[in-house]
């Protein structure tokens, strides 16, 4: 593995498709020239339009994975997608935080798939704000946000952590996503691309918001920079899968 390139971390599921999850993000990784490692919360049967199973791995053979990882290397950013429960993304982001307490932690909030499939509730929005001042950015889109902050426009300067609103679901300014930082709401505008929707494009996002920070990148450039590369994914076919490339 290469001196030069700084580890980044996975925690998701893996979608055969290749359009979502590990699989999705590896590719991601690569190419942003970060090595990527992953560890699968659950394997799903699913192809890029249809969800049909999903079977959840132990929460233990998740920490112990992390476990091994961390003890023998430097991980510098973290991306999480779907877990089964706040309990258990608790205990991921616990251990992470008690393992390397500077790891960048970026969480993709994947609350429901494109086809409609649910794998989180939010049990109890006290849980949630326990876990929120320990990760750096969180991506939600709108249906998410709402899940996630009731009411979040009227709260927009009380969130604990930092946040990326995804404006693919914002029919108001459609493309149009929002950073809101503790003293500071920036808005990313869209560029003159023409996209198309595509299966797994929040994890593509999250995944280049992590190569991003583990280069060194503010939070601000990381994800104004992963705006650039998503819309080139979203760019690159018509179909529900598309081409990586930078």
């Amino acid at each position: 593995m290469s001196a030069n390139r700084p580890f980044v971390l996975t925690i998701a599921g893996l979608d055969p498709s290749g359009g979502a999850g590990i699989l999705s993000d590896i590719k991601t990784f690569e190419q942003h020239k970060v090595t990527g490692f992953a560890i699968s919360t659950a394997n799903t049967i699913q192809t890029e339009n249809q969800f049909y199973e999903i079977q959840w791995t132990d929460l233990s053979f998740v920490i112990r994975s992390i476990e091994t990882l961390f003890l023998n290397y430097k991980i510098s950013a973290i991306k999480i997608g779907i877990v089964s429960s706040l309990h258990d993304l608790n205990r991921i982001i616990s251990t992470i935080k008690l393992l390397s307490p500077s790891t960048k932690i970026v969480w993709d909030p994947v609350l429901k798939s494109t086809t409609q499939f649910d794998f989180l509730n939010i049990e109890t929005h006290s849980d949630l704000n326990k876990i929120l001042p320990k990760i750096d950015l969180i991506t939600p889109n709108y249906h998410e946000a709402e899940i996630l902050f009731p009411g979040f426009i009227s709260k927009e300067n009380e969130f604990s952590t930092n946040i990326l609103l995804k404006g693919g679901h914002n029919e108001k300014a459609l493309g149009t996503d929002r950073l809101f930082l503790k003293n500071e709401i920036l808005e990313l505008l869209p560029s003159d691309k023409k996209c198309f929707e595509k299966h797994g494009s929040g994890c593509v996002l999250s995944s280049a918001i992590a190569s991003n920070l583990a280069l060194n990148q503010t939070i601000k450039e990381a994800c104004k920079n992963a705006k650039t590369y998503i819309e080139n994914y979203l760019s690159s076919t018509s179909t529900l899968i598309g081409h990586h490339y930078v």
